[in-house]
């Protein structure tokens, strides 16, 4: 179990520094939206996900939140929280172990998560 939350750690991760690259460039160039990567568990996924720059950082304000394309959420690991057409938003629940792995990878971990404030609430 935990080689697979490692593989999902990591592989979910590399998409989400994929993305934050995509939105740093399409902020530079003053875009107000860009075609980021799913950040599914699947590493040979290849599906777009167009996306709102601010609709991205409102998924990134928590390291357990990734864009991932419908139908592409594990039920084993994560709940979607937000669905539209063209992505959905799923947040890491049943495994906190994986909750911990994806957020100690989080380019941003340096900010306060929702995982955090549970840990702090105990």
């Amino acid at each position: 179990m935990t080689t697979e939350i490692n593989r999902i750690a990591r592989t979910e991760s590399l998409f989400r520094d994929v993305n934050e690259r995509i939105a740093e460039t399409a902020e530079n160039l003053d875009s107000e939206d860009a075609v980021f990567v799913c950040e599914c568990a699947d590493a040979g996924c290849d599906e777009r996900l167009p996306a709102q720059l601010d609709e991205y950082q409102q998924v990134r304000e928590d390291g357990v939140r990734f864009l991932v394309a419908p139908g592409h959420e594990e039920s084993e690991y994560e709940r979607v929280l937000h669905r539209q057409r063209e992505f959905q938003v799923v947040e890491k629940t049943k495994s906190r172990r994986l909750a911990e792995a994806v957020e100690e990878l989080d380019p941003r971990s340096d900010e306060p998560t929702s995982v955090d404030q549970a840990s702090e609430m105990k």
